[in-house]
Order: structure tokens, then C-alpha cells, then sequence
């Protein structure tokens, strides 16, 4: 037998399985270890892509925005990365009360206290104040300009009002984006929720019954209308610097990219294909696929990231197994509504296309998923709340295997994903 442990909520589960069904397990590629954390961060700073140095950017006097991630994407570790672009400001003769934090809620809840703690680290917590953005607050934000998908962008007030908006964040494959960070701090990040909403529904075709956009998808940018509509977006609101980090499979930020807000997200992209881009040459019978562990896979709505990823890797019709603990349970109401609601997937779209919302989209795709193949999560949801979509839902990896193999046989091919929100199949062949 082969046994990996694998992430689950704050804790671990053993996997194990017979070493001649084992095809693989799909994790990220060898990275430079030579440099450590600090290291990493400074050196990005004092070499900015296509772009001078921050210190140089900004004036004494002038007001700063830095735009931050929300605490789903705590695992970037900002309390470390953050307090260094500080210190460049204040290098810069910029004062603390110039500086205001801006966190990218999208159209996630808004924060606790505590969280913010969390997101600045207890040293900046105490010198600074995190505001969170709402997108539905309509007094808050500003019209920019219409993209030429038609998407009419609103964006945060304040940030508009500083004379300076830094954009930080974290680059890994998304499941619409083609890859997070970058321009994703502006549109979703702190737009208004119309604006998030008519850029999201670029991701299904243009005709109900077709579903998807196959266009739409991870570590795809090109012909992606959802990319070059968000790029757009942020064209208008042209930020004046970016930080980027790539995370490691230990958890740690393994490299970081600093500059113009294209050029570098380009060049940490590149960096993400390079590590969590996985080459594989065939695809699996079953995919069993961690999320991660906490905070990724709190609730449904994050694990549908491991879930575009493990899709990748199974033949149509094919079994995947999630282990995602959701301790949050869906994460979001309209999830919840687009799984439990309907009986069809031609229903689901239908109401999707009608009023869309990413949430609703988000439980539409894992629905698709779970009409295209055997889709099981290991976790503490129950059951009957996804049964209407045809998930499958047990406490145990025992309990998912059992029945995987008690329906399709003992002899499948598998690949395990133990960092499954960021490794991404990609079949050598395509």
C-alpha cells in the first residue's frame, strides 16, 4: 500500500491506496529553496518589472491605497509581505496616516476585527485600520468607464480618491481568471457588484444549453472574455504599483513579483506554470484531491478551486474525490439556492443566466461537475443539502473509496492531488 497524508481542515487524513492503481501524485515542481522569506520580498522590491522602485513612485505628501486580499486568501501570508511595502513608503517620507488599507472583499462578507488582525499581522495591526470594501454600497463607488464587453465599472471611492492605489495579492491558477492576483484586486476585488456581476457572466456561452465558456477556464488568458474584460477594467483605474507573491507547497512564499501591474503579474504567472503547472500523460479513473486544508477549504464555494484542477486530471465520467471539511457549509446563500433548488442542469442555467452572481456560478460549475462525473467530498456537510445535484457526501476517505470501488471496481488508475487548489493536470498531448 501507498499512504500520503493529505490536508484536511485544520488537521491531516491518510490516503492510502494499492501502489499498482497509483499513477501518480500530482504535485508542484522544484523550486529555488536558496532564499529565504525576506529575501524574497526584498529582492522583488529593490528589482520591479517594467517599472521603478516604489520609493520612487510616490511623493512625501501624497495618499496611498493598498489594496489587500480578504481573509479566504489568508494563505498568502500578507502579515509578512506587507509591512515591507510599508516600510518602503515610509522610506519614502510617506506617513502612516497616508496609508490607508483597502481589503478586496469582492463580493465576499465583510471582515471581524479580528480578522483584519490577521490579514495586517499584529504589528501593523496596531499602527493601522483595515476598510473593507462593499460592493453594494452605491454612495462608495465611482463610475470609470464601459469596457468593450459592455461592462460599466464602478470601483471603490476612496481608492479612486488617493493619488497613488497598490495592488497586492497572490498569483495562482483560478478557475476564471486563468490566474488570480493582478488586475482581480480591481475587478472583482473593489468593484461594485454590478460590475462583478456582468464581467462574471462572461464565463458561459452565449447560448442557454451551452453551458460553460471551455474558454473560461485555469491558466487559460487567451480569448478568455472574462480576462481581457477584467484587464480592461483595470485600465482604467491604472494602479501605480504591484506586489505579487507565489506560494510554495510548505506554505511559504516561494517567489515574489514587484512593478507594473501587467508586466509583473505576467512574469508571476510564468512562475505559477513553471511550479504548480503539472504535466501528466494520461488521465485517471479517480482523482482524490485535497483543497488544501483551512482556510481553503472552509466552505463549498473555496473548494470549487481544488475542484477545476481535479477535473483536469480524470477521464469523462470518472471519479473525484474532494476532501474539502466546509466547515462554513456552503459558504454563500446562492450557492446553496443554484444546487438545492433545481433538478436539471438546463434549469440551473436557465436561472443562472436570469439573475447571475458569481456565487450562483460557483454552485452551477460544481453541479455541471457532478453531471459530467462521479463528484464525492469527504466532509462534515450533510448530504441532503447537495443531493439534489447529484453529490455524494461522506465523513470519511474510507467511506469514499468504499463506495467508488464498491460502483466502478478495485482497479483504477489514480492520481492524488495533495495541493489540489493550486497544481493544475495539464495533459502533455493538448
Amino acid at each position: 500500500m501507498e499512504t500520503l497524508q493529505m490536508k484536511y481542515g485544520k488537521g491531516v487524513v491518510d490516503v492510502s491506496l494499492h501502489k499498482e492503481n497509483l499513477l501518480d501524485i500530482i504535485k508542484n515542481n522544484a523550486i529555488d529553496t536558496s532564499k529565504n522569506e525576506e529575501e524574497i520580498i526584498l529582492d522583488a522590491l529593490k528589482n520591479p518589472i517594467h517599472s521603478d522602485r516604489l520609493q520612487k513612485i510616490v511623493n512625501q505628501g501624497e495618499s496611498i491605497c493598498i489594496v489587500i486580499s480578504d481573509i479566504t486568501r489568508a494563505w498568502q501570508k500578507m502579515s509578512t509581505y506587507l509591512p515591507y511595502l510599508v516600510e518602503e513608503l515610509n522610506n519614502a517620507g510617506i506617513r502612516d496616516e497616508d496609508i490607508h488599507f483597502l481589503a478586496s472583499t469582492g463580493s465576499h462578507r465583510k471582515h471581524t476585527i479580528e480578522e483584519h488582525r490577521v490579514l495586517l499581522g499584529d504589528k501593523l495591526a496596531d499602527r493601522f485600520t483595515v476598510i473593507d470594501h462593499d460592493c453594494r454600497d452605491q454612495q462608495n463607488v465611482v463610475y470609470v468607464g464601459t469596457t468593450s464587453y459592455g461592462t460599466a465599472v464602478h470601483v471603490n471611492k476612496q481608492a479612486m480618491e488617493c493619488d497613488h492605489i497598490l495592488i497586492t495579492g497572490g498569483i495562482v491558477f483560478h478557475l476564471l481568471a486563468g490566474w488570480g492576483g493582478g488586475k482581480k484586486s480591481i475587478l472583482p476585488g473593489i468593484c461594485s457588484y454590478e460590475t462583478i456581476m456582468s464581467n462574471h457572466a462572461l464565463s458561459l456561452n452565449p447560448e442557454l444549453g451551452e453551458g460553460s465558456n471551455p474558454l473560461v477556464r485555469s491558466g487559460n488568458v487567451v480569448n478568455n472574455p472574462l480576462y481581457n474584460d477584467m484587464l480592461e477594467a483595470a485600465e482604467f483605474v491604472k494602479p501605480s504599483f504591484l506586489f505579487n507573491v507565489i506560494m510554495g507547497p510548505n506554505g511559504k512564499i516561494a517567489a515574489a513579483v514587484a512593478g507594473d501591474y501587467i508586466k509583473a503579474h505576467e512574469a508571476g504567472c510564468k512562475i505559477v506554470d513553471d511550479l504548480d503547472g503539472v504535466s501528466i500523460t494520461e488521465k485517471a479513473d479517480l482523482v482524490i484531491a485535497s483543497a488544501g486544508g483551512y482556510p481553503k477549504d472552509m466552505n463549498l464555494y473555496q473548494a470549487a478551486k481544488t475542484l477545476i484542477n481535479a477535473k483536469e486530471a480524470v477521464k469523462p465520467g470518472g471519479t473525484i474525490i474532494i476532501l474539502s471539511e466546509c466547515n462554513e457549509g456552503f459558504g454563500n446563500d446562492e450557492v446553496q439556492q443554484i444546487i438545492q433548488d433545481y433538478d436539471t442542469m438546463l434549469e440551473r442555467e436557465t436561472a443562472l443566466r436570469k439573475d447571475f452572481s458569481i456565487a450562483k456560478y460557483i454552485g452551477y460549475f460544481i453541479s455541471e461537475a457532478a453531471a459530467n462525473f462521479h463528484l464525492i467530498f469527504v466532509s462534515s456537510m450533510e448530504e441532503h443539502l447537495v443531493k439534489r445535484a447529484n453529490i455524494k457526501v461522506v465523513n470519511t476517505i474510507e467511506e469514499a473509496l468504499a463506495m467508488t470501488y464498491g460502483e466502478k471496481g478495485n482497479n483504477l488508475k489514480t492520481f492524488l492531488m495533495p495541493y489540489g487548489a493550486n497544481t493544475l493536470p495539464q495533459l502533455a498531448s493538448e
